[in-house]
């Protein structure tokens, strides 16, 4: 009904009723039109390349890098091998306190992502894989062209793991392996077993990381294998230059990642050669670096090899007395360390003897030392006046150090209290000593009288 629909909207003056907004309207319209003319006249953009089949992408690759194409049931993979002489001591390997079996065959690898997390995003797009054939090491890298032939490189990895092997790495226990397996997974496989794996940032942090201003692998590698490396690529633009090769097929920026992956792999190679060539054998040890031997020594005590320990102490004893020998090393600290545990191996007198010589040496060793002694005499030697006179001597260095600025916050909390201790026992002694004195007195007294 008419009665139903909405009222007409009122008539608002606008172009229509106004000269001057219609001549403007015309005006950009006769400008708009002039555009779309000329815009009619330019010639067609140019077609985009079709892009290249996944083979073609692989076959570009693998002519950049000098690798080869590998086509497997994921896909095509590219691999890159090259040979470099690191000739390595397995037996001499076995001795030392690592999480390995040099028995197994040994795996090295370092991977190059496309971030850093691990994730379900991040993908592993370049994996270096080093095996030893005799004296060289042997590095695989398998690049991935893209992201469909992820299960190509998966079978690569998994051909160049065999069963129970040890993997040597560097902080892969928490980010390369992690990151692998979870690739794994996601494609609904099973991992490759392990039967080790040496993480060499936990082994740098034990052994190295009192000469070293930070743990990366660049500054692992100059200070420990006096390697440097020129020209390196940071590993922050990694991820950048892979995501430019999947936009524009630009292979030439890969050079460099390829270059470094290939160097972190040598690098962890050239790594287990210096720990079986300084620190492996005694006398290599006295020719070594002391403050890495004597950390090795804390390295083995800690995993219960006390006697292998007590003669790691003795060699890094004599690397501190070589004339070359650096002077950031404490001997005095690390003789009383080796007198502690010659003290725990029930091997006293030898204890007893590095004691008494470092309270000679004077400043806070001595001051150690004193104490030290104070304990051996009150709990083993049963000697409290020998134990108040060495906790006498560590009062008296406290108290010049304290008078110095210097203060040893445990002995300041342990020494008062021995002190009193002793004292006190010290003076009971005397005590029960005194009534058998007078009583041999009396006695001698009634047989003159």
């Amino acid at each position: 009904m008419p009665s139903d629909l909405a009222p007409p909207l009122p008539i608002v003056a606008g172009v229509a009723g106004d000269p001057l907004l219609r001549a403007q309207r015309l005006e950009r319209l006769r400008a708009l039109d002039q555009r779309l003319t000329v815009a009619a006249h330019l010639p067609a953009p140019p077609r985009a390349a079709p892009p290249l089949d996944p083979l073609g992408r692989a076959a570009d690759l693998a002519r950049a890098l000098g690798g080869t194409v590998v086509e497997g049931a994921g896909g095509p993979l590219v691999v890159v091998t090259e040979s470099v002489r690191v000739p390595l001591d397995l037996p001499a390997l076995a001795g030392l306190p690592l999480d390995i079996d040099p028995s197994r065959p040994l795996v090295l690898l370092d991977t190059e992502t496309t971030g850093l997390g691990t994730a379900a995003g991040t993908v592993a797009f370049l994996v270096g894989v080093g095996r030893w054939a005799g004296a060289s090491l042997e590095v695989r890298q398998l690049w991935l062209p893209d992201h469909a032939a992820e299960p190509a490189l998966l079978d690569a990895i998994e051909a160049l793991l065999p069963p129970a092997a040890c993997l040597v790495t560097y902080n892969g226990r928490t980010f390369d392996w992690p990151l692998l397996v979870a690739r794994y997974r996601l494609h609904r496989r099973a991992p490759p077993p392990l039967g080790a794996h040496l993480d060499l940032l936990t082994v740098a942090r034990q052994l190295w990381r009192h000469r070293l201003t930070d743990a990366r692998l660049v500054s692992v590698e100059a200070g420990v294998a006096h390697l440097r490396r020129h020209e390196d690529l940071p590993g922050a633009l990694v991820p950048e230059r892979f995501f430019a090769y999947l936009r524009d097929g630009s292979v030439r920026p890969l050079l460099a990642i390829g270059h470094h992956n290939r160097e972190d792999v040598v690098t962890l190679g050239r790594l287990l050669q210096v720990l079986t060539q300084e620190l492996a054998a005694g006398e290599a040890r006295r020719m070594a670096h002391p403050g890495d031997v004597a950390a090795l020594a804390r390295l083995l005590r800690r995993r219960g090899r006390r006697d292998e320990a007590a003669r790691c102490y003795e060699d890094a004893l004599a690397a501190c007395e070589r004339p070359d020998a650096p002077r950031a090393v404490d001997a005095g600290a690390v003789a009383l360390e080796h007198a502690r545990l010659l003290a725990r191996l029930g091997r006293r007198e030898e204890a007893r003897a590095i004691w008494q010589a470092l309270t000679h040496r004077g400043g806070e060793v001595a001051l150690h030392a004193w104490l030290a002694l104070a304990k051996d005499r009150e709990h083993h030697l049963r000697d409290p006046a020998g134990a108040l006179a060495a906790a006498g001597e560590a009062e008296r260095l406290l108290a010049r150090r304290r008078a110095m600025g210097l203060f040893t916050a445990d002995l300041e909390r342990d020494l008062p209290g021995r002190l009193r201790r002793l004292r006190r026992r010290s003076a009971e002694r005397q005590a029960r000593a005194m009534p058998s004195r007078t009583s041999s007195v009396r006695s001698t007294s009634s047989t003159v009288l």
